[in-house]
């Protein structure tokens, strides 16, 4: 994708330091079953990168070492990786929750017929990307066919309880814009999201999570191509919100890529930009410690105002 638009830099945004440790992000894999607008992953069936055993192995001792309360995993499709359910597995052991984002489809592709029961046994709460409730907007995001069957991954997640009140299966849906615009007020969208999927599809879920597009790879190259990318960035710095940076989710979260890498934040492993602590240095998963994060700087730069735009936003939605 050829980049047309010479693209505007900022370099101003304000300085971030961690919080304690709560939430470890690992992304299994590029290899996804889906090519979406939005990805800022470039995640693709063509992609071959995919998260070895051994350093899956040192993602559960660091999970020992460093406390981890929440492991979150990611993709491409996490579901990929041969590594997931035995990773899923012996989290669960240690009393981790575990969050698995799934992209809806995996749950009806070939040789995943027993996922869902999967996630179910095991207690697994699904973060569901499903960027609107309308079958010609998804698509057009995602893929022709992508929204009837998600709809039907969403069916059969709720045939096992996932959503339904009292279950203890959370079912967690995402939407992102369909543009370089900022998502709604997510309160007024979830209820939106709600009343449809329930009265036309007959589907429920615990709650939806809204997230800024992100101006990198695949939607910031679309962008420039289009003559987009400068006006984007600076709807973004011109919504900035101050109050935002003390919820942001990279003071309480690490990402490690599929080496093992780790980095501030999923944006800044697709930025390749090194952990903020190691200054330059790029760090690996064995060497992390609860000391070696307390109080560190994050890196930054104007990505950032993605997550400090209007209401905020993070792999949990609106700060």
């Amino acid at each position: 994708m050829i980049q047309q638009e010479p693209l505007v830099a900022y370099h101003d945004f304000p300085p971030v330091t961690r919080d304690r440790l709560e939430t470890l992000q690992a992304n299994l894999g590029y290899v996804c079953n889906q090519t979406c607008f939005h990805c800022h992953v470039n995640a693709g069936p063509n992609r071959r990168e995919i998260m070895p055993p051994e350093v899956i192995d040192e993602l559960l001792a660091c999970c020992d070492r460093c406390d981890i309360q929440t492991l979150d995993l990611t993709g491409g499709a996490p579901e990929l990786n041969p590594g997931f359910r035995d990773l899923v597995r012996a989290a669960r052991q240690r009393g981790i929750h575990v969050i698995d984002r799934c992209n809806l489809t995996i749950l009806g592709e070939p040789g995943q017929e027993d996922l869902a029961a999967f996630l179910a046994e095991q207690g697994i709460e699904i973060v569901a990307s499903l960027p609107c409730y309308l079958e010609e907007n998804v698509d057009a995001q995602r893929g022709d066919g992508v929204f009837e069957r998600s709809i039907a991954g969403l069916k059969q997640l709720n045939a096992l309880g996932y959503g339904q009140p009292d279950s203890g299966l959370g079912l967690n849906l995402v939407y992102n814009p369909q543009g370089p615009s900022l998502p709604p007020p997510q309160a007024e969208l979830e209820a939106a999201y709600h009343e449809h999927l329930e009265r036309e599809y007959g589907i429920l879920f615990n709650a939806l999570f809204t997230i800024t597009n992100m101006p990198i790879h695949r939607f910031a190259k679309t962008l420039a191509r289009e003559g987009r990318y400068n006006a984007y960035m600076q709807t973004l710095r011109n919504a900035h919100q101050s109050s935002n940076l003390a919820s942001v989710m990279c003071r309480t979260l690490v990402s490690v890529d599929w080496q093992g890498y780790v980095h501030d934040c999923d944006f800044n492993q697709m930025l390749g930009l090194p952990l903020g602590a190691g200054r330059g240095h790029r760090v690996h998963i064995g060497e992390l410690t609860p000391e070696y994060l307390a109080q560190a700087p994050i890196a930054v730069g104007d990505h950032c105002y993605g997550c400090t735009a209007g209401q905020g936003s993070s792999c949990g939605g609106a700060l």
